[in-house]
């Protein structure tokens, strides 16, 4: 695919030299993608019809990475470390999946691959919006489809090899290669159109139009992996690979301030200070990060208030005694991108429970969801309105169409509409002899699904619906979701401030190379978005990605039930550790222990 050919295969389109299926056929066989396709076909019918919709002026550029750590100490002062060295000790409950980011689709393996790996740009801990990483700056340029980003020419790999441009366009190859497991595909070829290396220390991406959120599907999608580690293995290969499971820790090796040291599975993983990292003056305080995973929360809480670890994320449920209890731990909450959810299985080839709309939308009736929210999250979240989260620059509660409060006698008329009824008295519904009766996996250990779960079996049984919790580890959890290999999951999720939800209901982001996990299939929404991904104002942008939401709240392919606050509890001997909603640990660098 080059950018040469694209450009003269949209040339011939506007001169009607070819027609739409021609294009989308050559498109195809340059590697864009259909929905790709689709938008370009648009936007060169938008330019047509009207000149002046098309990018005019002056290159736009970035901030600068040191303007951004400006504004970072304007944002949030920190204090002057009073000692440097030590082990900061941070639990959870579940273990990491991956020590590729490539690979990664948990927060959790997202944690220690972030300080290991840089990317070329990096979300902003103050708004969410995106800033230099491994790029001093970038530029796109007055056609709105070429981004030039400028590479720092002191950047490192921990073994000491140069980082370049080289590095940069392999990574992307990781990502949109057909062989790639990484289920960030579908989203980076979606706006990408062709990368390249123009020097050592400059890159450039062109997008298939100038694209809303670009940087957010593409760039960002994009973890920096060094060529000269990966190159010998087959991207399909990637998941078993040394410098995937740790095994080999000559394998793991980044860019970040952080280094790999070892990764003991449903033990620990220990992370240690880069003292060669690249931006000298940002080098880490401590010596070692280490991520332990206690299976149990009360356990974790307990080592908390001991002193046995210096970060928890807290169970909801007793945040307010905790407080009470241990006034001297330190108390952070914030909104999120998260939600927490139920998926059931829509692909008629595995499960046909749920293909009937009026079924779906009974599941969300029957749940009391604001009295789960009180009784799960005790404060710390709201019911679910839509489908967008709190930090979501489309998050919107008055413009929903559907509230699904509770209403069992609802749920049961539309469930008697759809044909399940109570024949023999059982109290589970049926339907052409079947049972209205299916498995429902959720992860083990985590206090939300605990909790969540028994109440969800017992609000669907009273309606006639009988539900199998089944408790799994995470990791196997995650691999049957992607994999098919399920009939209903619970289990949560994060996005980013964007608002775009492509990735997990447009019909071409099907896992594994998507989070499509429900196998959803709308024409309209993925038309929707792609109008919303060509949409220049940010107000008709918005309400776009309103209207894609409102058609999945309709729908109701997966349940989103709340949308909750995350409470860390933080040892006082820990300073200038400052958790937030757009990054847990953007300021692990600066992050410093008493001695």
């Amino acid at each position: 695919m080059t950018q040469d050919a694209l450009t003269n295969l949209l040339a011939r389109f506007r001169r009607s030299e070819i027609d739409r299926r021609t294009f989308m056929t050559h498109a195809a066989a340059l590697g864009i993608s259909a929905a790709s396709a689709s938008a370009l076909v648009r936007q060169a019918a938008a330019q047509d019809a009207s000149p002046a919709a098309s990018p005019a002026g002056e290159a736009i550029k970035s901030i600068t990475r040191e303007e951004y750590y400006a504004q970072l100490a304007e944002a949030f002062p920190m204090e002057e470390p009073a000692s440097t060295g030590g082990d900061l000790l941070y639990a959870e409950t579940s273990d990491i999946q991956t020590l590729n980011p490539t690979l990664v689709q948990d927060v959790y393996s997202g944690y220690i691959t972030g300080a290991i790996f840089n990317s070329l740009i990096v979300s902003s801990a103050i708004d969410g919006t995106y800033v230099p990483d491994l790029a001093d700056s970038w530029e796109m340029a007055a056609d709105g489809i070429t981004y030039t980003f400028h590479l720092n020419p002191n950047v490192t790999w921990h073994d000491g090899t140069p980082f370049t441009s080289a590095d940069v366009e392999f990574s992307f190859d990781s990502i949109v290669d057909e062989t790639s497991i990484s289920v960030r595909r579908s989203d980076v070829t979606s706006v990408v159109a062709s990368y390249r290396s123009i020097d050592d220390h400059t890159f450039e991406v062109t997008a298939v139009a100038p694209v809303a959120n670009f940087l957010d599907k593409g760039p960002n999608n994009v973890a920096i992996v060094p060529k000269h580690i990966w190159e010998s293995v087959p991207f399909a290969d990637w998941g078993a690979a040394a410098g995937s499971t740790g095994q080999d820790p000559t394998k793991v090796i980044g860019t970040g301030p952080f280094k790999f040291v070892e990764w003991v599975a449903g033990d620990h993983v220990t992370i240690t200070r880069n003292d060669d990292y690249w931006d000298a003056s940002r080098t880490p305080v401590i010596d070692n990060f280490i991520y332990r995973i206690i299976p149990e929360p009360s356990s974790a809480v307990q080592a908390l208030v001991t002193g046995e670890i210096d970060m928890f994320e807290l169970p909801l449920a007793q945040v307010d005694q905790l407080k009470a209890s241990s006034p001297e731990l330190n108390y952070v909450d914030f909104d999120t991108t998260s939600f927490t959810y139920y998926s059931p299985n829509l692909d008629p080839a595995k499960i046909t429970l749920f293909e009937d709309r009026g079924v779906r939308q009974a599941l969300m009736y029957a749940l009391d969801r604001q009295l789960a929210a009180e009784q799960v999250l005790f404060g710390y979240g709201i019911q679910a309105d839509g489908t967008q989260p709190v930090l979501s620059v489309a998050y919107a509660p008055d413009q929903v169409n559907t509230i699904y409060n509770y209403d069992p006698d609802k749920a049961r008329a539309l469930l008697e509409e759809a044909g399940w009824v109570d024949t023999d008295g059982d109290g589970v519904r049926e339907k052409d002899g079947v049972k209205f009766s299916f498995e429902m996996q959720y992860a083990e250990g985590v206090t939300t699904y605990v909790q969540l779960v028994p109440y969800m079996q017992q609000a669907w049984l009273d309606v006639g619906i009988e539900v199998i919790p089944t408790a799994v580890p995470f990791p196997t959890l995650v691999e049957n979701f992607t994999t098919g290999k399920f009939e209903m999951v619970t289990i949560g999720f994060n996005w980013t401030i964007d608002g775009d939800q492509g990735s997990m209901f447009r019909s071409d982001s099907f896992a594994p190379n998507g989070f499509n996990c429900a196998h959803y299939v709308n024409p309209e929404y993925d038309r929707l978005n792609d109008e919303q991904a060509l949409e220049l104002d940010p107000e008709k942008r918005r309400q776009l990605l309103i209207d894609q939401s409102n058609i999945i709240n309709d729908e109701q392919p997966v349940g989103i039930l709340f949308f909750a606050k995350t409470v860390c509890g933080i040892q006082p001997r820990v300073h200038n550790l400052m958790p937030n909603g757009y990054s847990q640990f953007w300021s692990l660098q600066w992050a410093w222990i008493e001695q």
